[in-house]
């Protein structure tokens, strides 16, 4: 039996991203995500404009005029949310958690994918992969995905994105649409296959993940369409002044002590954290990977509606 509280919760997020879909989403995401191939359809007379190479002979010869083969998209597709449920996600200092917004998010494009008939999966992430949902259709099955994405307690804290990732080619056989939600947060870096040394969190919980190396980006990008969601939270960009304070990392654990109220120390900690979204940004564009950053204090349908309709202007020139 789950919880009133629980259900409440996941119905407003349902009311919330419904409108959302309906009225823009869920058509984005059919000229985006396209399917892998064309199915027969149907024959039918000749017009003017069609191609020749479409021209059905035998028909043609037993009707004595021109008929063609008419095709339609193979349009059913997988879509894999693959979401981090790490400690980190817990932070917000907004209305909405990381966790939370990761949720809605995981709505949005649930929803968008079964009015389009495709089916969706789940896989949530830490140090180690927490949970599988396999792909299915309808609604039962989203409320499910959503139930999951916002209140399953995992077993660990950290993050590693290198085996999500593994597991999704071993779960996934064919080609699927994945999108990693994650605020890709978590330590030592990795960048295009150099480690560097960690960097210990002197000024908040944030030094950028880029764990997944750059070799298993780009082969589950190879395999599957990939799409990086990020979750941020504005103080995970910038540092309030708000004099001492005591952080607890929350997917290490460890606890430092810092001083907000040091001008110097606020702009070394915002320079570093803009070098760390550069350098998740290089390892996207590298791997080929579109990105999206998302946060939980900024509303988030304009910002994914301009992320369909940049994807979608780049698949018409290519």
């Amino acid at each position: 039996m789950i919880p009133r509280e629980i259900l409440k919760k996941i119905r407003q997020i349902e009311i919330r991203t419904n409108r959302l879909v309906s009225e823009t989403l869920a058509g984005q995401y059919h000229s985006v995500f396209k399917g892998q191939g064309m199915n027969f359809d149907e024959v039918r007379e000749y017009q003017p404009g069609d191609e020749v190479r479409f021209i059905d002979w035998n028909v043609t010869a037993r009707m004595n005029h021109p008929f063609v083969k008419k095709f339609v998209e193979e349009r059913e597709l997988t879509l894999m949310l693959v979401v981090d449920a790490s400690g980190s996600g817990r932070f917000g200092s907004h209305a909405q958690s990381k966790r939370e917004l990761a949720a809605e998010i995981a709505s949005v494009l649930a929803f968008s994918a079964i009015r389009n008939n495709d089916k969706v999966g789940l896989i949530l992430f830490t140090d180690g992969v927490e949970k599988f949902i396999p792909p299915r259709k309808g609604r039962r099955h989203v409320l499910r995905v959503i139930r999951e994405v916002l209140f399953f307690e995992p077993r660990h804290r950290g993050t590693d994105l290198n085996g999500a990732l593994e597991f999704l080619l071993r779960v996934t056989p064919h080609r699927a649409i994945a999108v990693l939600i994650s605020d890709f947060i978590g330590s030592p870096v990795e960048v295009s296959g150099r480690r560097r040394r960690k960097v210990r969190p002197q000024m908040m919980l944030l030094e950028s993940l880029a764990q997944a190396s750059l070799t298993m980006l780009r082969q589950a990008n190879r395999r599957h369409d990939v799409v990086a969601v990020q979750i941020m939270d504005r103080y995970e960009l910038e540092l309030p002044a708000l004099g001492r304070l005591v952080l607890n990392d929350a997917e290490t654990g460890e606890v430092v002590e810092i001083n907000t109220s040091d001008e110097r120390k606020r702009a070394a900690f915002a320079e570093r954290q803009a070098r760390a979204q550069a350098d998740l940004a290089r390892l996207f564009r590298s791997a080929g990977i579109d990105a999206i950053r998302l946060r939980t204090d900024q509303p988030y349908a304009a910002e994914l509606g301009r992320f369909f309709e940049t994807r979608e202007k780049r698949r018409l020139r290519g």
